[in-house]
């Protein structure tokens, strides 16, 4: 933002195209149909990634939701790019790269979110990893659509 002489701020031309960008995208039908798919897979992880985390907790919380996350990431991977994301088909390795480093990212607010929840609130593991997930699902919903998964052009 500048200011003007007489000490009014203006809004600045590339933070007018971003708002008229986002503006774009929420009226457009088709990024509304992505975010349902993408739920819809996200629920098929979810459950995934529950029942992973809940068999595997004797090796700890930490660990579990690791290996749980793991494989409900490669689970949505798989979906999302056949279905979700179908129309924005890359390079199977640059995509699966990129997804990667989303879910690490993921993850990493994901194991924040469980030491909150665990640690310092003393919620129960499944609840709080439960929260933890639908806690990190915008993130990775716009990391994969703005970057894994862009359409090229």
């Amino acid at each position: 933002m500048s200011t003007r002489r007489d000490g009014v701020s203006e809004v600045s031309a590339s933070s007018r195209l971003s708002e008229t960008r986002a503006v774009r995208a929420l009226r457009a039908p088709h990024n509304w149909v992505q975010l349902a798919k993408f739920c819809a897979v996200g629920g098929s992880g979810y459950v995934i990634n529950l029942a992973i985390y809940a068999a595997l907790l004797g090796l700890g919380a930490h660990t579990a939701a690791a290996i749980s996350f793991v494989v409900s990431a490669a689970n949505n991977y798989w979906w999302n790019r056949h279905w979700t994301f179908r129309g924005q088909r890359g390079g199977f390795a640059l995509q699966g790269m990129r997804f990667l480093v989303v879910s690490l990212a993921a993850l990493g607010v994901n194991q924040l979110w469980l030491l909150l929840f665990l640690d310092v609130a003393g919620l129960g593991k499944i609840v709080s990893q439960a929260i933890a997930i639908v806690l990190v699902t915008p993130l990775n919903f716009i990391g994969n659509k703005l970057w894994s998964f862009r359409s090229r052009g």
